[in-house]
């Protein structure tokens, strides 16, 4: 509650609209997901913005959100890369973009001093729910360097291993829209028990690379539990 608050002060102070100001809030699939959105959106709600909720959603879909939504800001629910017992804010400027080490630390000091005041009644915010996979998935297929029909013609067979979290959702989506028919799936419950240490590095990806060859894959992806961090398993 206090971070949340303190961030949505820095909001205000850094905009010229006087006005209703909207923050996009996504979340990895953690356990506490559900727990810690209900606390940071009613904060929010309490500060007076408007909450676009967009649910479970990688950090780069909640990046493309706030400017797809004009918003003031944006709050990502993860701990990145970091063991299930752990989450954390992930705070974003109105461009998308993560703040910079002042900008953090003017929101730490007025979490320190607790300087922040609630909206009265007549002016707390309005929830919206909205679902941006498809609108970042379409976002990829019409950048220039994607030739969907050349990965059609190839035929791979590719593998995501997603760690149980939103990589689970999105990914396979996006490789089946890219036109991959032979798509394998490891880890891709979204239930945020994850099946490894969630950093994508080589020391934790031991059976993954063992599935890549037992499956004949082509080429295999690995993203941590936010879809920030991508780790390419060759054949």
């Amino acid at each position: 509650v206090k971070f949340t608050a303190a961030y949505f002060s820095w909001v205000k102070e850094n905009t010229q609209d006087k006005g209703k100001l909207k923050i996009v809030v996504g979340r990895d699939a953690r356990i506490s997901g559900d727990m810690v959105n209900a606390i940071v959106s009613g904060t929010l709600l309490g500060m007076g913005a408007d909450v676009i909720n967009i649910g479970l959603a990688s950090t780069p879909t909640t990046e493309l959100a706030v400017i797809a939504e004009k918003a003031a800001g944006g709050i990502i629910l993860t701990a990145s890369h970091n063991p299930k017992q752990w989450n954390a804010l992930k705070l974003l400027n109105f461009k998308g973009e993560f703040l910079n080490d002042a900008e953090g630390k003017r929101v730490l000091a007025i979490a320190e001093e607790e300087s922040f005041s609630f909206a009265a009644v007549d002016d707390l915010g309005i929830e919206t729910k909205k679902d941006y996979i498809e609108y970042h998935i379409q976002h990829v297929l019409g950048l220039k360097l994607v030739d969907v029909e050349a990965i059609r013609k190839a035929e791979f067979t590719v593998g995501i291993d997603a760690v149980n979290s939103v990589g689970g959702i999105i990914v396979p989506q996006l490789l089946k829209a890219l036109g991959v028919k032979k798509v394998v799936e490891i880890n891709c419950e979204s239930n945020g028990h994850f099946a490894h240490n969630p950093e994508p590095i080589p020391e934790n990806l031991v059976e993954t690379t063992l599935a890549v060859r037992e499956k004949k894959m082509d080429v295999c992806f690995v993203v941590d539990p936010d879809v920030d961090r991508l780790a390419i398993i060759n054949e």
